[in-house]
């Protein structure tokens, strides 16, 4: 099976090859220029150093270890930046309460499970605000079989879609329009059918549309937070007494 014929996202041809819905890709694009990464600066962290995501595979044994089989570290990878995304910031108790929830179990029973929880967050915050726009989505590695990571793909788009809808913050009237149609493509993406054949033509469209999503949450991220203010304005000096 090929893989874009799961896609309703393929709706445009540019220099004869199909690709996601060639003139909302076009203005992805657009996110890599100057004026876009000005303004992503303004929104980054002070800390300048590179942010590694952990290896997909100790997320996965982490939720052997917790007994977590309903859902996998992509899904909750997609939950986190998700939330992020809508603008919510969760404290430590509250983030480990929705993660368990999301994992159907009562608590994390070892204080590595949460370290670990608490470390993929961060990660997840710290890359979506990083003026390099190094984020990645957290899924298997290229030598994973395809149609594994197509699956793992979907599943992050799922856990997305929970998360920024989970915030409750936004609706139809208050978001923009091509950030209704973005959504909707995740949604899609989000259905993919993950039995396709291991391919080269296969594998670059996986690559495609996996830097499509990575793009589609930048913008989303960015379009629905907002930058710190720059305040400038010095500390009143303390009052002697």
């Amino acid at each position: 099976m090929h893989l874009r014929l799961n896609l309703c996202l393929y709706s445009d041809c540019v220099h004869g090859v199909i690709a996601p819905r060639g003139r909302r890709w076009r203005q992805m694009l657009a996110y890599s220029q100057p004026s876009f990464l000005l303004y992503r600066k303004s929104m980054s962290a002070e800390n300048t150093n590179p942010i590694e995501l952990p290896d997909f595979d100790l997320i996965a044994n982490l939720f052997v270890e917790e007994g977590v089989q309903v859902v996998s570290p992509a899904e909750l990878h997609g939950l986190f930046c998700g939330q992020l995304a809508a603008g919510a910031r969760s404290k430590p108790d509250v983030l480990l309460r929705n993660a368990c929830e999301l994992m159907d179990i009562t608590a994390l029973k070892s204080e590595a499970g949460k370290v670990g929880i608490l470390g993929l967050y961060q990660c997840a915050l710290g890359q979506l605000q990083s003026a390099d726009m190094s984020f990645q989505l957290l899924l298997p590695d290229d030598e994973t079989e395809l149609s594994q990571r197509v699956q793992m793909l979907g599943s992050w788009c799922t856990g997305f879609l929970s998360g920024f809808g989970l915030q409750g913050a936004h609706s139809n009237s208050s978001m923009t329009k091509e950030t209704r149609e973005t959504l909707q493509d995740l949604g899609q993406i989000a259905q993919i059918e993950s039995d396709i054949e291991d391919t080269e033509e296969n594998e670059a469209d996986m690559m495609e549309v996996q830097e499509y999503v990575r793009m589609a949450c930048l913008m989303l991220f960015t379009e629905c937070n907002t930058p710190p203010e720059d305040n400038t304005t010095p500390d009143p000096a303390p009052t002697v007494h």
